[in-house]
């Protein structure tokens, strides 16, 4: 065969898969990992342990709620990549009710955290790392109100996986290569260093390593006291005579306003942090109403505006506008589209979202109206825009925006040709932020903020529980409250100190900070269909939309969905370190066509390429017409799925 034959059947075969890609895909095709198939229950996570957590509560006659409460409990205690005093957010499909219930366990700022605060100490934004980038523990109070109001289990059954874990566990390659890569920062804080560095000092002996080893056994022993005081309290409190929920709820109140929560505070202040007493008894769980809109007779559920989790719902109203399939799958049409809809609504997200509880209160109404999306819709063009700022949704829900002189301050933003503009109807540029070619870490680093993952956990059951969860905070580098054994958040970053750049999320004691953390439900007929979650900070909405539409629109099964290949946007303001925006910017797959990377270049984007773009995606959907559970755990990290 000569080479221009060979080219010529190359191309036809390209071609072909664009082809078969933009049709729905046959159920089962080859992917790297197997699909997962059940019938009475699924558990899937961040971590193989972690998994066979859920399936040991499983086995115990537990619903998905206790499962997916084991689940957060063992990867939290294996920082994968997050630890117990971090956040959980979940939503729960309730089979009796038969309604979505959001899980709001997010921890708030401090007393004492302040923007004068911060500025007093030279700070821009928040420190990414340390006692001063601690909000309160949250992922202790959602564990223990998801499992005392929605589950079966007693607390004692449910943490007995994450006991037997921080007793010891063989640690795996990739908790350990971070645990080692971080040691410097690590030995800023004596009690995470005595539990993460083993071998601290004496490193010369070990080719210099002073973090354990994979495969070595891995000690938590102040972790494991705490968790066995808190199933002490609910002993107790069952020996009193107290109900299920009383007694599960008894260990909360040693949490947030027992001896733990002396210990805890003292431990934070001790080492420069502000978190007090008070804060740790003020702090609650709070179980909230989720947003959501129809698409195309699906509708999908988020959390509410302390996330990230409503831009998805608004970029699926804006992409109702335009005829997806026409386009086909990961065209250079559909990508545009979809990169220039994210830039609508992120910039929406990075002006609009914070903590609804605290005024000014977002105009979600008006955000998440149909006819606001169709407006938004109309100033997609042919070429990457830039210069695109948040709307305004007022007037959609009836009211007039207090910050239009925000909206229509002059300003110059960077076009595509490097020259400035001004910014005409759309002049939006947060004060002191400063649009950037490139980002200050690389996109291959694993530690970059825009990649910094924590995990996902999905489950559901016969009973009809489906749940979605995105807990996190406590990565790998955190501060270690003191003998508690409890790592501490470090999600205070995400807050901003002047109200020009964003009026709602700015830092005040007792807030809530605009998350990316954002589980995902989907219903179909009125019936439970699809919980779908993954890592990796502002690219979770990112990849959950495409792994959305890969489903809904073009027919992958759950395991191709989080398999395929997926466009990230970097037009958007990082919600870490110093917030960090670079428009044009795109990431693609390796092995995106030439004549689409052509015609994406010619739309004024800068293209860079990785070889698996879509992130850890975890989902589960039932198959009512079969009874059955299909579940999908992407090929991108170690997350692994049990089903039986």
């Amino acid at each position: 065969m000569n080479t221009r034959t060979a080219r010529g059947i190359t191309r036809l075969f390209l071609i072909a898969c664009l082809v078969v890609a933009a049709a729905p895909s046959v159920p089962q095709e080859r992917t790297e990992k197997p699909p997962l198939h059940g019938r009475h229950w699924m558990a899937i996570t961040g971590k193989p342990l972690g998994a066979t957590a859920g399936a040991r509560i499983f086995q115990r006659g537990g619903n998905a709620v206790d499962a997916a409460c084991a689940m957060i409990a063992a990867t939290a205690t294996m920082w994968d990549v997050l630890h117990w005093g971090g956040e959980t957010q979940a939503l729960i499909w309730h089979p009796t009710q038969r309604k979505v219930i959001a899980i709001n366990a997010l921890g708030v700022a401090p007393t004492g955290a302040t923007p004068e605060f911060f500025n007093s100490k030279g700070l821009k934004y928040p420190p990414e790392f340390g006692p001063l980038a601690a909000v309160t523990p949250g992922t202790p109070g959602g564990i223990l109100v998801m499992l005392a109001d929605y589950g079966r289990l007693s607390l004692a059954e449910v943490l007995e996986p994450a006991i037997e874990l921080a007793d010891g566990y063989p640690i795996e390659a990739q908790t350990a290569t971070l645990i080692e890569r971080n040691k410097s920062k690590l030995k800023e804080w004596p009690d995470t260093a005595r539990v993460m560095l083993p071998y601290l000092g004496r490193g010369a002996t070990r080719d210099g390593r002073e973090g354990p080893a994979a495969g070595e056994m891995f000690r938590q022993p102040e972790l494991a006291a705490t968790l066995r005081k808190l199933v002490e309290a609910e002993k107790r409190a069952l020996a009193r005579g107290a109900s299920r929920k009383q007694a599960i709820m008894a260990a909360y109140e040693r949490f947030y306003r027992g001896d733990i929560a002396v210990e805890l505070a003292a431990a934070v202040q001790a080492q420069g942090g502000l978190i007090t007493r008070e804060d740790l008894a003020r702090w609650q769980v709070k179980i909230e109403e989720p947003r959501h809109v129809n698409y195309r007779g699906i509708d999908v559920y988020k959390l509410d505006t302390w996330t990230q989790g409503p831009s998805l719902l608004q970029s699926l109203n804006i992409l109702e506008n335009f005829d997806l399939k026409a386009m086909g799958y990961n065209s250079s049409r559909y990508l545009h589209t979809l990169y220039q809809t994210m830039s609508l609504a992120f910039a929406d997200r990075d002006f609009y979202y914070g903590d609804p509880a605290f005024e000014p209160h977002e105009p979600i109404d008006g955000l998440l109206s149909k006819a606001y999306a169709k407006q938004r819709a109309a100033m997609i063009g042919e070429r990457n825009d830039p210069a695109i700022g948040p709307g305004d949704p007022y007037p959609f829900q009836g009211g007039k925006n207090p910050y239009s002189s925000l909206l229509n301050a002059p300003a110059a933003r960077a076009t595509d040709s490097g020259e400035s503009k001004p910014a005409g109807n759309r002049p939006y540029s947060p004060a002191g932020v400063v649009p950037t070619t490139d980002r200050s870490y690389r996109t291959d680093d694993p530690e970059g903020a825009f990649w910094r993952g924590t995990t996902t956990v999905v489950a559901a059951d016969a009973e009809g529980w489906l749940v979605s969860v995105t807990p996190s905070g406590g990565w790998i580098p955190a501060v270690i409250a003191g003998k508690t054994g409890i790592g501490l958040s470090q999600r205070m970053q995400s807050f901003v100190l002047d109200a020009n750049e964003n009026p709602f999320n700015v830092v005040a004691p007792g807030k809530r900070p605009r998350v990316t953390l954002t589980p995902s439900l989907a219903v179909r007929n009125g019936k439970p269909w699809l919980a779908f979650a993954v890592q990796g900070g502002d690219s979770q909405d990112q990849n959950l939309l495409q792994f959305f539409l890969n489903v809904a629109e073009f027919g992958m099964t759950p395991q191709e969905a989080t398999e395929a290949a997926n466009m990230n946007s970097f037009q958007l303001r990082d919600s870490f370190g110093n917030h960090e925006i670079s428009p044009g910017r795109m990431l693609l797959d390796d092995e995106t066509p030439r004549w689409v990377r052509r015609e994406l270049t010619s739309r004024g984007y800068r293209l860079e390429f990785q070889p698996r773009t879509a992130g850890p995606i975890n989902a589960i959907m039932l198959d009512h017409e079969h009874g059955t559970l299909w579940g999908g755990s992407g090929n991108h990290g170690e997350d692994y799925g049990i089903a039986w």
